[in-house]
């Protein structure tokens, strides 16, 4: 059932909206037009619920370099 292919993905990617956004973009790149759309919903969410579309830990963002404070001077 669906249902359990949901909880199983939702294993894989705790955030229901993450989820959600990760299926859709799946199931748009794998659908096929002769095949039917849940077909493929139950497929996208079998294949996140294996670990093959789970978002991976993105690096830390590195620091920019300080910005000096500007030298100005009242005008007179």
């Amino acid at each position: 059932m669906r249902s359990d292919l949901v909880y199983s993905a939702g294993r894989s990617i705790e955030n229901r909206f993450l989820l959600a956004t990760v299926t859709s973009r799946i199931v748009r790149k794998l659908h096929v037009d002769s095949t039917r759309t849940q077909d493929t919903a139950s497929r996208a969410l079998s294949d996140i619920s294996q670990g093959l579309y789970a978002p991976m830990n993105l690096p830390e963002p590195a620091r920019p370099d300080l910005i000096e404070p500007l030298l100005i001077s009242p005008a007179l």
